[in-house]
């Protein structure tokens, strides 16, 4: 599975309380523009592939966050897409972000390491395990 890499205004704007991680509008979409931790905060800093052929962005992750013992853990709901009528893509990166965030503020990324394009009829699962982040 890719590795989650989190933007650097995320880590910056929790302190603010400019996010909301159990307001339930946690949210995907697919790029394959190159994020940078450092220069992108906001949705509209990072492309998004065409919404088409089954891709209907932004995805709803339904984020619930809790707090037990001192750790505070970000869950989810995995998210499919399937390519229906035509391909889907190609993307590399799978973008997390605050919906109810003031300017759609990004939370993080996986990068698949190469470019991915669902052909008719192929799905892929955004699969967020246990959860999506965890902070100690």
């Amino acid at each position: 599975m890719a590795t989650f890499n989190k933007f650097e205004s995320f880590v910056g704007e929790l302190g603010t309380g400019a996010h909301d991680l159990n307001g339930g509008a946690i949210k995907i979409y697919l790029s394959n523009a190159a994020p940078s931790a450092s220069a992108d905060s906001v949705k509209a800093d990072l492309a998004e592939i065409t919404n088409e052929h089954g891709y209907t962005a932004p995805e709803d992750a339904t984020g619930v966050y809790s707090e037990s013992g001192g750790t505070g853990t970000l869950s989810g709901t995995d998210v499919t897409i399937t390519a229906s009528g035509g391909t889907v893509g190609p993307f590399q990166y799978v973008v997390l972000y605050d919906d109810d965030h003031a300017s759609d503020g990004l939370i993080g990324w996986w990068d698949y390491g190469s470019a991915v394009t669902l052909q008719d009829g192929e799905s892929f699962t955004t699969d967020f395990g246990a959860s999506i982040l965890t902070i100690t």
